[in-house]
């Protein structure tokens, strides 16, 4: 069942994959037709500020209601089992780039390789901080105050009189203990974005404009092409769906 918060979600997140799809199409012609160096520019910056959209309205829903991007509704299940902390892996781009070596659709020169190894370093030590933090608040949830507070409401509750002001009172601390783990899960969830923006402008920042926009199309349309599978798996059971491991080879370029 969705919440509030899932339903506007589900429906903004919609039509944002949908302009995600036209600014694809717009990338696709670029390839054949080509622009000029401030063209190019142009339509890098509208595309990152389509991403930077989708993270605005994603960190305001959250904080009425975390919980629903961590199980979310408006993905398939394929999409929910490459998830990485209510998103995309920070990493998964950097399988974009070598993709694009491979197919020889960019020629990147020696120091841009040397930079993109650098990034590729970093945004993983950045990944690991984050995966202890979610380590950290999922052990969190057994501490010593949280199963003296369970072991409580289980006794109040198993009385065969309850004391409706004990009652009360044991369901006031259940709610400031869930605040804070809601606010944990929150932290972590915009540790985990800011992360892939910085992973996202840190290889746009090394790449030349027509780079650029190759590696945006490939973002894109991994991005959609997962998300396409995921539903005709789920519409379709007992299909025989690609193998996933040959998404970067086959799908991107």
């Amino acid at each position: 069942m969705k919440s509030p918060v899932g339903e506007r979600f589900s429906e903004f997140f919609d039509k944002w994959i949908c302009q995600l799809d036209g600014y694809l199409q717009q990338l696709v012609r670029v390839s054949r037709e080509g622009l000029s160096e401030n063209e190019q520019q142009t339509l890098v910056s509208k595309l990152t500020a389509h991403y930077k959209e989708y993270y605005t309205v994603k960190w305001a829903a959250a904080h009425e209601d975390v919980l629903v991007f961590y199980c979310p509704v408006w993905l398939s299940k394929l999409e929910n089992a490459y998830s990485w902390l209510t998103g995309w892996k920070p990493s998964m781009i950097f399988g974009v780039v070598e993709s694009m070596r491979r197919k020889s659709v960019a020629e990147l020169t020696e120091e841009q390789v040397r930079k993109i190894e650098q990034l590729r370093v970093k945004i993983k030590l950045e990944e690991e901080k984050v995966e202890r933090e979610m380590e950290r608040q999922q052990v969190a949830m057994a501490d010593r105050k949280v199963v003296e507070l369970v072991r409580t409401a289980s006794r109040i509750r198993n009385e065969e009189l309850v004391v409706v002001v004990g009652n009360h009172q044991v369901e006031g601390l259940v709610e400031v203990a869930l605040k804070g783990v809601l606010a944990g899960l929150e932290r972590v969830m915009k540790a985990a974005d800011c992360v892939r923006l910085k992973a996202l402008k840190g290889v746009l920042d090394v790449l030349n404009p027509t780079q650029s926009l190759d590696f945006l199309a490939g973002t894109c349309m991994l991005q959609i092409q997962i998300r396409k599978w995921g539903q005709n798996r789920d519409n379709q059971k007992g299909t025989n769906p690609m193998k996933l491991g040959e998404l970067h080879n086959n799908v991107i370029f």
